[in-house]
């Protein structure tokens, strides 16, 4: 704090709400936070005997503060909160999930399709949610189709089919692209599905209960057996998929937070229609925070961007409390409440809540210590000084050669690091050339690592055998790059896991970890992760191929006769099974550029 005369310029502060900024000795924002009274809440910091330990490590490194003072504390509030998710000071509570959360999306169409979505909200139709995982978005998607039979294909898909597909033999589609069901009755379908995700299952229950009766009366028993199976397999619904806690109520988030060694959890528990929704669990980055902070934090992130519930349940009483619910209010355009249960069914979501973020906690540490070990002896195998902080997993995956793929993982000391995932879609490469796609991906990625001066791995791992590693050890080399540690992984004699081949580069010969290794098991962790993440890729790759690049490819066949020619075979299979006559019979295909078509999707086919 050299040349900073803290208490000079805390007397200095009006008291005033407002926002202020600490900065280094290089001018960065270290920490941005918000005070109903700027005065005594900075001159807080500046009193060492009453601060914890992590506050004083951020007070070490102040060389200056700036303020800006506002009219009220919930202005303050907004101003903090856009600051931090501008400059994301290093001592500020930081989410490390950015990703938005799933919905559940019923399409603005005369026969709607009910999709899981994630993304933005300003798309035509209607959304429910969000869900805290994925999981629990398929789950109820599953469900939903297989009671109410409402179609999960796209519209182009929708649009183009002839007859009913493998959905409405399986009783999960009422096949209304055939015309097998009205519109009305495809209609009362929709609106029972709506009920169901609106939390008023009840109201479908009893009008299934009616019509059945009304259909056994008419003697129409099959009508009443089908009315009779939606009954039971909507029972099973609200017994499986959520727990009921109460019935009608406003819709609530519950959130708690949990400590254990300087590490925060957060719990979140939707509450929708009185049901309980399950929990999705939070880690954020707080250096020098406290539950109720780190608690405040995560609700103005939380909310950015997606609507905020009529009441929000929290287990720690909030400093900015009442600033924080007019701040949503003003933002979701709606009355929203912001309460610690003290009794009932309230305050057992928020033991609960507080139950799983607590053992989330643990669950954490258990991960990372069984990590720790493993990359202790897996350094140890490797002959590094240290354990491996960082590694990098390659992989390869084409089918026949068709739409190579190359998938990198990254692992850290936490684990998968996802964010840093990459793919490279190979060309320009032999089909079927692993060796000539492992070196093009290599190259790509190391040759920009440099560029960006990037973290580079301590571990480079790449799924394959004594070929691979000579392809990167040649990659390397041309990049004048030198890693700790180089190694190639292949499977054994008969491809059962614990018969890995280890080539180390450096190393003579082939190493054999035995099956119970911990650093095995660690190679085997990565290596798997790198295969599925390279073959979904891949197929995604192969599919989009599949679908367009066949047809896009012939002279002649343009947009609108490639639209025309697909409805009228009801997609590509059908164009792929037919003849050159049949072709040619297609709107705007004549018998010339059927001819062309047949010979180009048939090579050598007279």
């Amino acid at each position: 704090m050299s040349g900073f005369d803290a208490k000079a310029f805390v007397t200095t502060l009006p008291a005033r709400p407002g926002v202020y900024r600490m900065l280094d000795a290089a001018g960065e924002i270290l920490y941005v936070g918000k005070a109903r009274n700027l005065r005594a809440r900075v001159g807080s910091y500046f009193r060492p005997e009453r601060l914890q330990p992590r506050v004083q490590a951020l007070v070490r490194l102040i060389a200056g503060v700036e303020v800006t003072v506002t009219s009220s504390e919930t202005e303050a509030l907004l101003l903090e909160h856009n600051l931090i998710k501008r400059h994301r000071p290093r001592f500020n509570v930081i989410l490390r999930d950015d990703k938005s959360f799933p919905w559940l999306h019923l399409s603005a169409h005369e026969f709607p399709r009910l999709s899981f979505y994630r993304g933005t909200r300003r798309l035509p139709g209607q959304l429910f949610g969000p869900y805290p995982s994925a999981g629990a978005v398929h789950e109820t998607l599953n469900q939903l189709h297989r009671l109410f039979r409402l179609r999960g294909c796209r519209d182009s898909y929708f649009s183009n089919r002839s007859r009913p597909c493998l959905e409405y033999q399986i009783r999960r589609c009422s096949a209304p692209c055939t015309g097998l069901i009205t519109a009305a009755a495809y209609a009362e379908d929709v609106q029972a599905a709506v009920l169901v995700l609106e939390g008023r299952a009840a109201d479908v229950t009893g009008r299934l209960g009616t019509e059945m009766e009304a259909a056994a009366a008419r003697l129409d028993y099959e009508r009443a057996a089908v009315l009779r199976d939606q009954l039971a397999a909507l029972t099973e619904i609200q017994s499986r998929q959520v727990i009921s806690l109460a019935r009608g109520g406003r819709e609530t988030d519950v959130l708690a937070v949990a400590e254990r060694g300087g590490e925060f959890c957060v719990a979140w528990l939707p509450v929708r229609g009185g049901q309980m929704l399950g929990t999705s669990t939070f880690h954020p980055r707080a250096p020098v925070s406290e539950a109720p902070e780190v608690l405040s934090a995560f609700i103005r992130q939380h909310y950015d961007g997606q609507e905020p519930p009529a009441r929000i349940l929290v287990s720690h009483r909030l400093e900015d409390q009442q600033a924080l619910a007019a701040a949503l209010s003003d933002r979701a355009g709606h009355p929203v409440v912001i309460a610690t249960a003290r009794r009932g069914t309230p305050q057992r979501w928020v033991e609960l809540a507080r139950q799983n973020a607590g053992n989330a906690l643990a669950m954490r540490a258990a991960t990372r210590a069984s990590l720790t070990t493993q990359l202790a002896a897996l350094g140890e195998f490797l002959g590094l000084a240290q354990p491996p902080a960082r590694i990098e997993c390659f992989d390869i995956s084409h089918t026949q050669g068709e739409a190579t793929v190359a998938g990198c993982v990254v692992f850290d000391s936490q684990g998968p690091a996802r964010q840093e995932y990459r793919r490279y879609n190979i060309e320009g490469v032999a089909e079927g050339d692993d060796y000539g796609a492992m070196r093009q991906a290599l190259t790509r990625r190391y040759r920009r690592r440099l560029q960006e001066q990037a973290p580079l791995p301590d571990l480079l791992l790449l799924d394959g055998g004594a070929g691979q590693l000579a392809e990167g050890a040649r990659v390397l080399a041309e990049l004048e790059l030198t890693l700790p540690a180089v190694m190639a992984v292949a499977k054994g004699a008969d491809r059962r896991p614990g018969q890995e081949r280890l080539f180390l580069l450096g190393r003579d010969g082939v190493s054999i970890l035995p099956p119970d290794s911990v650093a095995l098991r660690l190679v085997q962790r990565v290596r798997d992760e790198a295969h599925r993440f390279a073959i979904g890729g891949h197929r995604r790759s192969r599919s989009r191929a599949r679908q367009t690049s066949m047809l896009e490819a012939i002279a002649g066949l343009g947009p609108a006769r490639r639209r025309r020619l697909l409805q009228h075979f009801g997609g590509l299979q059908g164009v792929l099974r037919a003849g050159v006559e049949d072709l040619g019979r297609a709107p705007g295909i004549g018998p010339a550029l059927a001819k062309s078509i047949f010979e180009h999707l048939h090579p050598g086919v007279e």
